[in-house]
């Protein structure tokens, strides 16, 4: 399984994935979910993916693919945000009828995709793209998409994320929710890809992996812990009709 979460805030975007599949506790591997495309200043793409793999690469690869033999249209050849969305969910739908032969199979090869980035002149955007090739937009209201194992890290980015958060908060808090998904599902692991764009930078950021052994996430993982542990104790003691 997998689990990836994407953030549009007033100031950028950040996206966080994690790298483990699994086809049971006997093979478990590990494989990108974040993909970075672009023309650095004209352009910024990022792509994640969860749910079936030969889906999600056969949709990285078509969409590559285009761009290398220049076939049009392609992730640099349209105009807007919400035109590659269109795009990346043709492809996608395109894949999985190529696979597939009736609705019960297409359940087996089917995926979520998370789709964010800006063009020259326009507004960030981001995507939710559906197996069935459709796709909503991110909000102010609602700054943030997850698929995958998503219900672990859920509650820390809906009492903690708003649109006009800081970026390096924000990056908090995300790392936050992937520290309490890992504690509490095995079939998502380390290591995790970071992405932090900012806001008409129109750069392609090199992005982070983050391993097991990293200080900060550890850091980071030690005090949240430590923080929970405490904010447990400082609560009101419950009356004595609740020890009854």
């Amino acid at each position: 399984m997998t689990y990836c979460c994407a953030l549009r805030l007033k100031d950028g975007l950040v996206f966080v994935s994690d790298t483990r599949t699994n086809a049971g506790v006997d093979h478990i591997s590990v494989f990108r979910k974040l993909y970075t495309f672009g023309i650095e200043g004209e352009r910024f793409i990022s792509i994640q993916t969860s749910g079936n793999l030969a889906t999600t690469q056969a949709v990285i690869s078509h969409l590559s693919n285009h761009l290398e033999l220049r076939q049009e249209p392609n992730l640099y050849s349209v105009n807007t945000m919400f035109e590659i969305a269109e795009l990346v969910g043709q492809t996608l739908r395109k894949v999985i009828s190529d696979i597939t032969a009736d609705t019960d199979e297409h359940n087996n090869y089917s995926c979520s995709l998370l789709l964010g980035g800006q063009i020259k002149g326009a507004d960030m955007q981001l995507y939710n793209i559906y197996s069935q090739g459709n796709f909503i937009n991110a909000t102010e209201d609602t700054p943030y998409f997850q698929i995958g194992e998503s219900k672990y890290g859920k509650p820390i980015l809906d009492r903690a994320l708003v649109y006009e958060m800081p970026l390096d908060e924000a990056v908090r808090c995300c790392l936050i929710s992937f520290d309490s998904t890992l504690r509490s599902n095995v079939s998502v692991g380390m290591p995790l890809d970071t992405i932090v764009y900012k806001k008409d930078s129109l750069h392609i950021p090199n992005g982070k992996r983050i391993y097991e052994e990293d200080p900060y996430f550890r850091q980071l993982s030690k005090q949240w812990s430590d923080t929970l542990r405490r904010g447990v104790q400082e609560l009101p003691i419950p009356t004595n009709d609740y020890l009854e």
